[in-house]
């Protein structure tokens, strides 16, 4: 009998389907598991290139605002240059009508990303009473990618040598036993145009001042004086005896020294001023000095005034005494007197001794401003100055290297910046607050600084830097 047929049999996978089912299905989730990675791969690069964009963007606003900051230094060391006495600080800037701009180009990011910075300022001769401003506009990025664009505006206004009452380099001393310290502000309006306030009881404030960049424990010495505002110094507390107070309008009554009203971190800068180089050499004074109405300038070796020689000055007089450092440059002894009458004012540059004693400095102008003595010493030999008032002395000093002794038996009006101070007698010292508004060529400062993000902000420069 024939053998039977072998039975047909197919062969399965281990769940039961057919091997090329399950080869098939693989396949599927392979492509799936692929694509689905291919996915993730693509996200993460469109993610990558996205933070790098951003990065860029990032790097280039910063490298933007730093270029703006970078053109507006330009603009303050060029009108700073020109306060020093150097004409060349506006050279290669573009002027016209009182206005100034100038471009500079090819700053170098790597990357293929270059920047440039476009400045403009409104007025690069102002007068003293302006506040000018400077602008710019920075642009930073490569080719083929959108630029970042930043705008800077800063306000700027002089410093001023005065910004406090009493200042010194190494110590201030009190030696008087009733000796005090307060404010008043002599231009509340900071208006030149009108009449200036005198000091009185009733316009007195607490912002008097006494201030020494020195860490030593000797650096400001109240001793007995009252205080009536701020004491700081460069590290010291300052030494204040039983009757010495440093103290302010909300100060309670049993607080003899204020804390809030005394820090340890002032910091300062005592440039050296140079004297003018020109000016009408007179070889012997006469009674008067000056033209009334009229600003003059004069050079003289030294000036002496003793017995009853008076000195009257007329008129807007700076005067040069030229007498080395280790002379004697200005000297009035027994009754003599330098007279400044209303109206008149008087500034003198020395670099030898001052002395002034007798009937003294006669300022009858409100404004201590009026009669300024600057210290033009290097520092080699160094520079005393004394000055006393058997009444109301008016006036300002600055004198870096000098050591300044005022002996005043009566008020005191104005501000000294010196090496050291010492103050002698019983006298009332007014710090003027208006002379923190006088610059006299003191070098410009920032007073305000503003990134211009705004398009109504933008818009008011947009043709300034269109075309350059």
């Amino acid at each position: 009998m024939p053998a039977a047929p072998h039975a047909l049999h197919f062969r399965r996978g281990r769940r039961g389907f057919p091997a090329a089912a399950s080869r098939g299905s693989v396949l599927i989730v392979a492509l799936l598991v692929a694509a689905l990675i291919a996915v993730a791969l693509g996200s993460y690069l469109s993610l990558n290139l996205s933070s790098t964009r951003l990065a860029r963007r990032t790097f280039n606003g910063y490298a933007a605002l730093n270029l703006a900051e970078a053109g507006t230094e330009e603009g303050v060391w060029s009108f700073n240059r020109i306060g020093a006495g150097d004409p060349t600080g506006w050279n290669d800037w573009t002027k016209q009508d009182g206005a100034a701009w100038r471009k500079f180009s090819n700053f170098d990011f790597s990357a293929n990303t270059t920047g440039v910075v476009k400045v403009y300022v409104d007025n690069y001769n102002p007068p003293s009473s302006m506040q000018p401003k400077i602008v710019a506009q920075a642009t930073v990025g490569a080719p083929g990618e959108a630029p970042q664009v930043k705008m800077l505006e800063v306000t700027l206004r002089r410093r001023s040598y005065f910004a406090n009452g009493l200042v010194a380099k190494d110590s201030v001393v009190f030696n008087g036993n009733n000796a005090s310290v307060d404010s008043w502000n002599s231009d509340p309006d900071n208006d030149p145009a009108t009449a200036p306030v005198p000091y009185s009881a009733g316009v007195r404030t607490d912002h008097g001042s006494v201030a020494s960049v020195s860490v030593l424990n000797t650096s400001v010495a109240v001793n007995q004086a009252n205080v009536w505002g701020y004491v700081a110094t460069g590290g010291a507390q300052p030494q204040v005896g039983t009757q010495g107070t440093i103290r302010g309008v909300g100060t309670p009554a049993s607080v003899a020294v204020d804390a809030s009203r005394v820090s340890t971190d002032f910091n300062a800068d005592f440039s050296v001023l140079g004297a003018p180089i020109n000016g009408t050499f007179i070889s012997t004074l006469g009674a008067t000095l000056g033209t009334a109405g009229a600003a003059t300038r004069w050079r003289c070796n030294n000036i002496t005034l003793n017995g009853t020689d008076t000195l009257t000055i007329l008129g807007q007089v700076t005067i040069v005494l030229t007498a080395g450092s280790g002379t004697s440059a200005l000297s009035v002894t027994g009754s003599a007197a330098i007279v400044i009458p209303a109206g008149s004012s008087l500034a003198v540059y020395v670099e030898g001794d001052v002395k002034v004693a007798g009937r003294g400095l006669g300022n009858s102008n409100a404004q201590p401003v009026t009669c300024q003595i600057w210290g033009t010493n290097q520092g080699t030999l160094g520079q005393s100055i004394e000055v006393a008032g058997l009444g109301t002395l008016a006036g300002v000093i600055y004198a870096p290297n000098g050591d300044v002794k005022i002996d005043g038996r009566g008020d005191i009006t104005g501000s000294v910046v010196a090496r050291t101070i010492t103050l002698t007698g019983n006298a009332a010292f007014h710090y003027d607050e208006a002379l923190a508004n006088y610059g006299n060529g003191a070098p410009y400062g920032i007073a305000k600084w503003r990134e211009l993000t705004g398009s109504a902000d933008r818009d008011r420069y947009s043709g300034v830097f269109d075309g350059w």
